[in-house]
């Protein structure tokens, strides 16, 4: 099912019958696309759908004549061989990866490349004007002299967007904008959006959060293995459909936990009391934290950015690098880890937020990230055994459920929901009885997040213990056994049993107020 663009509404960018290959595997599927002016228009898809692929081609990216088919903007067919051509065409695409110079202001890089002179200097002052002019259209109050290195990823996400805005793009193409963002700096987003969609901007917003699609979008097309499904207007699919649509088959639930038997209390696995972790400056990041953790439950960790989640599960990896007191037990056994390697050879992996930076060798192959955690087990006299690593490797895949042509790809080519996967295979390859997951599903798409926890909800019933930190609420009310709740470094909030519990009594105990359902400030 496809619908037209709204009524008396120019389409502002037209692809039709766009393919594009690599090496002989079809990317995209002679897939049309076509977004109206001034709408918002949302493009869904698993990873490796084709969404990234497609960007590309409108962006430049993928210069002409490397594809097949057609791009029109306003009705006049595109050639871009760079991506300057986009840009003068109107047409601006901000990457989860943000192209600002950390080390330069705000004025300059809002600036860059179209500096001001007065002869032959730049000229400051206007430097400074036209960045409070471009920071004054998205309702930004930031010092434009600011470096930019020392904003939020909030405000530097905007900033990318006043960047656009000065270079007059007409197409703002967002992906994944609010993966790194607080709820208040994604409502902040969201308003600047609805302005500018009422301003004939037109917006294409690639999103797994089919929340932020339903609010925003005034239509969706979805694409799936290279194709284009349909595309519907707002209030014509609701979000089952939607997932349907992406994955080609009818997921039962995103959260497919099974709850622990609670007529009885399971042995205690991890059991914190009184942590406190200190920044090199000697501020503390963690304070008086206690807990205790069951064999075989999944105990999630709430709280908003900042709140101390990641610097939780750092300290108990054996990962915080500055001062740590207080007790922490494994097992009954003391486990104040000073390092890793502690950590892991009692038992304990942690998967982080940030698989591109610590969880993953993106130029490695698929076998060495798998194996790379439990190489141990596969040498001999310092040598691996290649015919072992290489059986478990396979094994992995096919557990995992990942999708790769063979042992020796690349990691760094694949999509995110299989770099995740390859992130969650190596430390199962570990056999852990503690797992520590930091943001498991971030920017992962439906079909893999449910794969995902699928994986997480064997492995609680095989005894596992699992710790995870998620900022996606239902992810946390879904799949969690209990849930902890930090502010500020500080326990606000702890729920016995999930079920029952809603986003707001969560919210409550995470912005420093108090639930009614909260079961008080130490868990156990």
């Amino acid at each position: 099912m496809t619908s037209p663009a709204p009524p008396h509404v120019l389409p502002h960018v037209e692809m039709r019958a766009i393919r594009k290959e690599f090496g002989g595997v079809v990317a995209l599927a002679d897939v049309t696309f076509t977004v109206a002016q001034g709408e918002i228009h949302a493009l869904c898809g698993e990873n490796g759908a084709g969404k990234s692929t497609l960007i590309k081609v409108l962006g430049g990216v993928g210069e002409y004549g490397t594809y097949g088919g057609e791009l029109r903007v306003n009705d006049e067919a595109q050639r871009f061989r760079h991506v300057r051509d986009a840009q003068r065409a109107g047409i601006a695409v901000i990457h989860q990866e943000l192209a600002l110079v950390p080390e330069m202001t705000v004025a300059e890089n809002l600036c860059l490349g179209r500096e001001p002179t007065r002869r032959g200097v730049i000229d400051r002052r206007r430097v400074r004007d036209n960045a409070r002019d471009a920071l004054g259209q998205i309702g930004l109050n930031v010092d434009p002299d600011i470096r930019v290195n020392r904003l939020g990823i909030g405000a530097q996400q905007l900033i990318e967007i006043a960047k656009a805005l000065t270079e007059n793009a007409q197409i703002l193409v967002l992906d994944e904008p609010t993966a790194a963002l607080t709820e208040s700096e994604a409502e902040t987003l969201f308003a600047i959006l609805e302005t500018l969609r009422e301003r004939g901007v037109t917006i294409i917003y690639i999103s797994h959060r089919l929340d932020e699609v339903f609010r925003l979008a005034d239509r969706v097309t979805v694409l799936r293995d290279g194709e284009s499904v349909g595309t519907w207007r707002r209030g014509e699919i609701d979000a089952s459909g939607l997932i349907e649509q992406m994955v080609g088959r009818q997921l039962t639930t995103l959260f497919p936990k099974t709850r622990r038997d609670r007529t009885g209390t399971p042995p205690v696995a991890l059991e914190v009391e009184h942590l406190t972790a200190r920044t090199a400056t000697g501020s503390a990041r963690l304070e008086d934290i206690s807990f205790q953790a069951y064999e075989g439950e999944i105990l999630g960790i709430a709280g908003l950015m900042g709140a101390g989640r990641t610097e939780l599960l750092l300290t108990l990896f054996g990962a915080w690098e500055s001062a740590v007191c207080g007790a922490v037990r494994l097992f009954g056994k003391s486990a104040r880890f000073r390092h890793p390697r502690e950590a892991i050879r009692r038992g304990v992996a942690m998967v982080s937020e940030d698989r591109k930076r610590f969880g993953l060798i993106l130029d490695a192959s698929v076998e060495r990230n798998l194996t790379l955690a439990s190489l141990g087990a596969m040498t001999r006299w310092g040598i691996v055994k290649q015919e072992v690593s290489q059986v478990k490797a396979s094994q992995s895949i096919e557990r995992m459920r990942v999708r790769t042509s063979s042992l020796s790809t690349l990691v760094n080519s694949l999509s995110g929901g299989n770099q995740q996967k390859i992130a969650l295979g190596k430390w199962l390859m570990t056999e852990p009885r503690v797992l520590l997951l930091d943001e498991p599903t971030r920017g992962v798409d439906v079909g893999a997040k449910a794969e995902i926890h699928e994986q997480m909800n064997a492995l609680a019933q095989s005894g596992v213990t699992i710790l995870m930190a998620s900022s996606e609420l239902p992810e946390l009310l879904g799949m969690s056994d209990r849930i902890l709740v930090l502010h500020e470094g500080r326990v606000s909030g702890y729920f016995e049993d999930a079920r029952g519990v809603t986003q707001a009594d969560i919210l409550s105990c995470a912005t420093g107020r108090t639930s009614d359902r909260t079961e008080g400030a130490h868990a156990g």
